[in-house]
């Protein structure tokens, strides 16, 4: 339920069109107008995921904080993580506007961005300007008019290595023309051995290993799927991020705006994301890390992305309609959901309800 003075909030911001307001937001996170909320720890909430210690399990994804101008603000928010970007080598515009689209009687969000964010090098200098303090994962991606986009992902393995927790490989926006090629078997094969070979050179150099995780999209068929768990268990990748926005407009109310191009997230992303997670964790097995990612808006949703199969979870669009302070409602809630199913971690749970998520249609 939204709160009235969340109701007020999201009505001040929704007079705005999906852009502004979301500068607006940005804006208001670096000036400090945003409180902070940070959840309390809960020891049943801690665990260790891909050698990361992670004090609860939810993220923010990336697209929000595409230029990591606010990595701390949404750590004090209760993330127990943040992850920034997507960020190309160079800076590039993204694809026209208008290029957001609320769908509210869905609770949900059309984008056709396009990678838009200032390159590695500004999102670099704030990183490392910025106290060594909470998980910041780097999403990195390809530009747009890039003649070797497999060099481009390990361009941000190189520049970011020194200021990031883990990485996350971004091959599946639908907003970047022929980027989600990259998941066919050949072409990901190619860009594993080269991404995670500049991470282990950079491991050896440094003597720290930095995780990379990959992003799939929902989309992927069956056959698809089983070419993804291959080459990721094959090059021993670290994590899967399951999974990024839908070219799928099923079931949506508002026809109007369902009508306009680009990647669906938010509340409808869920049923989708879900199953696609539980197919993912029953190809890799019980031992590769999984973020899922997709309708997240609630502490039961969260955990039932957990017992689809996931590590841990990560949301964004569900925030345009609940509000700031929803992170730390989650967590605050989810520790009262794990000790009300008397687990004494909520590892225990994952998995608990994999045969179920397995047997939805995707």
């Amino acid at each position: 339920m939204v709160s009235p003075f969340r109701d007020i909030a999201r009505r001040g911001l929704f007079l705005f069109d999906p852009e502004t307001a979301h500068g607006l937001s940005i804006a208001a996170l670096k000036s400090g107008l945003v409180p902070s909320c940070a959840a309390v720890a809960h020891p049943r909430l801690c665990q260790t995921v891909a050698g990361i210690s992670f004090a609860n399990p939810l993220g923010m994804a990336a697209g929000y904080d595409k230029n990591a101008e606010v990595p701390d603000q949404l750590l004090r928010l209760g993330f127990g993580f943040a992850e920034v970007g997507t960020l190309t080598p160079k800076p590039q515009a993204g694809n026209d506007k208008p290029r957001i689209f609320r769908l509210v009687e869905d609770r949900g969000v059309i984008n056709r961005l396009g990678f838009n964010n200032e390159g590695h090098e500004a999102a670099y200098a704030r990183l490392a300007a910025r106290k060594p303090n909470g998980i910041i994962g780097v999403n990195i991606g390809a530009n747009k008019d890039s003649v070797d986009r497999i060099a481009d992902y390990v361009a941000g393995i190189r520049r970011f290595y020194p200021v990031a927790t883990y990485f996350t490989a971004n091959i599946s926006s639908p907003n970047t023309p022929g980027l989600r090629d990259l998941q066919a078997r050949e072409s990901l094969a190619a860009l594993l051995s080269a991404v995670l070979g500049a991470r282990d050179e950079e491991a050896k150099r440094t003597g720290k290993r930095i995780p990379v995780f990959l992003k799939i999209a929902p989309d992927l068929t069956e056959e698809g799927m089983d070419d993804i768990a291959a080459e990721a268990l094959a090059h021993d990748l670290d994590g899967l991020i399951v999974s990024n926005t839908t070219l799928s407009r099923d079931g949506l109310r508002d026809k109007r705006q369902a009508g306009e191009s680009g990647g669906l997230s938010g509340a409808p992303l869920f049923e989708k994301s879900t199953a696609v997670l539980a197919r993912m964790r029953k190809r890799v097995g019980p031992t590769l890390p999984i973020v899922g990612v997709g309708g997240v808006s609630s502490a039961e949703t969260a955990l039932e992305k957990i017992r689809a199969g996931a590590d841990l979870v990560q949301l964004y669009s569900c925030m345009v309609y609940e509000g700031p302070d929803l992170p730390g409602r989650i967590v605050k809630s989810l520790g009262r959901l794990v000790e009300r199913e008397e687990a004494s971690s909520i590892r225990d749970l994952r998995d608990s309800r994999l045969d179920y998520w397995l047997a939805r249609k995707v």
